[in-house]
């Protein structure tokens, strides 16, 4: 029986270190940046324009469209169909922009098969154009 220890392998934090240091982690951050950001800023302006409406522009607010349904009502349940839509439209992206990426990324990290990669040939792709 030997004690001889072999040699450690990176540890998993090292190899995870390594991997956001990567251009293909780099791609899935600005991938998901490029959605995010825009929508959050979008959403952000929204709201805030209703609450500004609503501290300012009373009589907007209070206006009847229909019976005793007003402005401030339906911008406020506008809030929820908004934010319903985002998750929508962020599903939509991450399954088609960002999951393959990830994916891609997981697979190299836990050593799979190398294989044609969404980021290599989305790097590829970028040359044509």
């Amino acid at each position: 029986m030997s004690t001889e220890t072999p040699a450690p392998e990176e540890t998993g934090e090292n190899r995870y270190v390594a991997v956001a240091r990567t251009p293909e982690f780099d791609a899935l951050r600005s991938t998901l940046r490029r959605f995010v950001f825009p929508v959050s800023a979008a959403f952000l302006i929204w709201y805030a324009l209703y609450v500004l409406l609503s501290a300012y522009a009373r009589d907007f607010m209070s206006t009847k469209v229909v019976g005793h349904i007003n402005v401030a009502l339906i911008f406020g349940l506008l809030q929820f169909v908004s934010t319903f839509l985002i998750a929508w439209l962020y599903a939509r992206y991450a399954e088609r922009r960002i999951d393959p990426l990830a994916d891609d990324l997981r697979a190299r990290i836990e050593g799979a098969p190398a294989g044609t990669t969404a980021v290599a040939a989305t790097t590829e792709g970028e040359g044509d154009a």
